[in-house]
């Protein structure tokens, strides 16, 4: 993977890295959470008893919307303890 030298980058290119970061993270979450799915059927199926099936009900922008807080929490800056 490509490192990237982020102090070097100015506000502008952080913030659309923020934002093609969260893209992408809400993107393989809604992927996992279809995989987990489908995964649970084939499970309830074998198991021979009828499950619950959760189905994720939220699309892309739901679970990009979900996870901005907690990506901007991340990427604030923590404050030192002075000694």
């Amino acid at each position: 993977m490509q490192k990237i030298d982020l102090d070097s980058m100015s506000i502008d290119d952080l913030a659309k890295l923020r934002d093609q970061t969260s893209e992408k993270l809400a993107e393989k979450v809604a992927a996992r959470q279809l995989e987990l799915a489908a995964e649970m059927e084939k499970l309830a199926a074998f198991g021979g008893k009828k499950t619950k099936t959760v189905v994720p009900k939220k699309d892309l922008k739901d679970v990009k919307e979900a996870l901005k807080p907690q990506l901007q929490e991340a990427l604030k800056p923590q404050a030192t303890k002075a000694a």
